[in-house]
């Protein structure tokens, strides 16, 4: 095969054995790889309704064909899996030198099962595969594991690993990878420690073969060659101050998420915007596997009580832990964001529970001595304390780590959680960009920005800009980019540097540069009607299995505060996201019934029925 490796590694924890068997040419062509590669075998094998702690639940880690490749931000993988803190599919997303060495080493997907009677980590090397003893990292963090690790097998593995976070099963809990690089959403590092897997460490030093080296190449060179020639005054923004430099595009449109979603502007915004994090902690900037951009941030914080170094914080951190908490010290969000890498912990989420619990409290709905602190807005030092108490379930941080949909339960007010099918929002408020609100809630992981951003488009203006609070014409512009982003996903590459160089220079988001780049690459001589028909075959497989796990129309929704409590001020003030309007064109453009069900019309068309 080309552009695939065109081998799955199947690994059964229960009875500790490892076997290869073979991918078939057309499951590739028609599930692309990655998150759809993922959602082939999840649908397949596992029921939507198995507990996702269990051992019948399965960790499934893939690559894409462009994946490992000279291909611009060929960098990606997915963990696809049940999630523990939604209950639905979810498929985690990372970049990083991780991905592309798990592609040298021959692998398009490892298919994780069962469960271990004790600690193990996965070996892949060129000598074989085998499962290994982890009780001696038990209990490491993060950064301690990968440097055992890299120790103890070859200097120049790439580790992929849990915390504590994961070995103590917080439902938010991530994966890391190459120290700093997250695998975040959904609790993927929860299954991972459930299963008791500390880590898959790999060291790969095969190749990727391609179709048509040539045009392949040709390819990948005009491509970098535009995007340096857009920028001949410096570098882009994203290298020049992070993806936190999106700060002042969300609070200049009034949709930067300020104490928990109730305002959509923060009046200490400067403190955590990405030119500050530059000026007063950047190291140097870091790029991932074949990357261009280099968004990554390498930083160091000599603050008193906030001393650290690592990578990030990003936007949607500096949102979660800043201004969504009210908490204009960006020391002690950084400091919050290393201890979420080095204990593996989702920082939106983690960020995002804090939120819920401080409002929480400033209404009087949770006790000063449950928190074991008088908890409010603007408590910095409390962001810290708290998720390092979380990743531990230590006191107050056991209720924490189930996510804010449970603590406001716990304490009387789920309507004070923002979550869609029980995950926190990422960093836009969408009564202020309501193609957002309309992505949040038919996002098949839960509310996520990454699964068709239309913030892009709302707020942005790439590859042009639309009015973020119309709604009458977002159902049709969500479901393309929610088509796009699969594509972008399945294929192994980042959103970043595909939505402003792959795409179509118009509303409807075409991956023209995609689909030359996966013919070059495959040899699979896909049409760009092929190419649509994966990505929306992936997306109705993650919608079956949504079905499968109970979920039906009357999830696709938010919570109360976004449909009818008006935002109170600037740009889009007195808006309400309109699901009224939304939702049923969006249905029917997606071939659903009222009930959100895929029609069994549209499941022949793609090979579903």
């Amino acid at each position: 095969m080309y552009g695939w490796a065109g081998r799955i590694l199947r690994v059964d924890l229960t009875r500790q054995a490892v076997r290869w068997e073979d991918l078939a040419a057309e499951t590739a062509k028609d599930w692309i790889g990655a998150r759809g590669l993922g959602m082939y075998y999840l649908l397949g094998e596992v029921s939507p309704t198995c507990d996702p702690l269990g051992p019948e639940n399965k960790l499934i880690l893939a690559v894409g064909p462009l994946t490992g490749t000279a291909a611009p931000t060929g960098a990606r993988y997915a963990v696809v899996t049940r999630s523990p803190l939604t209950g639905a599919v979810t498929c985690s997303n990372a970049g990083g030198q991780f991905p592309a060495e798990l592609k040298n080493a021959g692998v398009d997907a490892v298919v994780i099962e069962g469960q271990a009677a004790e600690p193990l980590y996965l070996w892949i090397g060129d000598d074989g595969v085998e499962l290994r003893s982890a009780e001696h990292l038990w209990g490491l963090d993060t950064h301690r594991t990968h440097d055992r690790l890299v120790a103890e097998t070859d200097p120049k593995a790439r580790v992929a690993c849990i915390g504590p976070a994961g070995e103590n099963q917080v439902l938010f809990a991530a994966i890391m990878n190459d120290r700093d690089r997250a695998a975040g959403r959904s609790g993927v590092g929860a299954v991972m420690g459930a299963k008791n897997l500390k880590a898959v460490v790999v060291r790969g030093t095969g190749r990727t073969r391609l179709h048509d080296e040539q045009r392949f190449g040709e390819l990948c060179r005009d491509y970098r060659r535009k995007f340096a020639d857009a920028y001949p005054d410096g570098p882009p923004p994203l290298r020049a101050h992070g993806t936190a430099v999106t700060v002042l595009g969300t609070q200049t449109a009034g949709v930067l998420p300020t104490r928990n979603f109730q305002t959509g502007q923060f009046d200490q915004w400067r403190e955590i915007y990405g030119e500050t994090l530059t000026k007063r902690f950047l190291v140097k900037p870091k790029a991932c596997f074949s990357c261009p951009i280099a968004c990554g941030r390498q930083t160091r914080v000599e603050v008193s009580g906030y001393e650290g170094e690592g990578e990030g914080p990003e936007y949607e951190t500096v949102y979660a832990f800043g201004s969504n908490c009210a908490v204009g010290n960006l020391a002690a969000v950084t400091k919050a964001n290393y201890l979420c890498n080095e204990l593996g912990l989702d920082t939106i989420t983690m960020g995002a529970t804090i939120a819920c619990a401080m409002e929480l409290a400033e209404r009087g709905h949770l006790p000063a001595a449950d928190v074991g602190r008088k908890l409010r807005f603007g408590d910095a030092d409390a962001l810290v304390e708290l998720t390092r108490k979380t990743a531990f379930r230590e006191g107050f941080g056991d209720l924490l780590a189930e996510g804010s949909r449970r603590l406001a339960e716990r304490y009387g007010h789920p309507e004070l959680a923002m979550v869609a099918k029980g995950q926190e929002f990422a960093g836009y408020d969408p009564r202020g960009e309501q193609g957002m609100g309309l992505a949040y809630a038919t996002s098949p992981i839960g509310a996520s920005h990454m699964r068709g951003d239309p913030a892009y488009i709302e707020l942005l203006g790439v590859p042009m800009r639309i009015d973020p609070l119309s709604f009458e014409d977002k159902a049709e512009l969500v479901v393309d980019w929610q088509d796009a982003f699969t594509v972008i996903d399945s294929a192994g590459l980042c959103v970043f540097f595909s939505v402003r160089n792959y795409m179509e220079p118009d509303r409807r988001l075409r991956p023209v540069g995609i689909l030359e780049l996966l013919n070059a690459a495959t040899g699979a001589e896909y049409t760009m009607a092929e190419l649509l028909t994966a990505a929306r075959r992936i997306f109705n497989a993650e919608r079956m299995f949504l079905v499968g796990a109970g979920f039906s129309a009357e999830d696709d929704t938010l919570p109360p505060r976004m449909l009818d409590e008006p935002m109170p001020s600037g740009p889009a003030r007195g808006m309400t996201v309109r699901l009224d309007v939304m939702l049923p064109a969006y249905y029917a453009l997606r071939g659903w019934d009222a009930d959100g069900r895929p029609r069994p019309d549209t499941l022949q068309a793609l090979g579903l029925g």
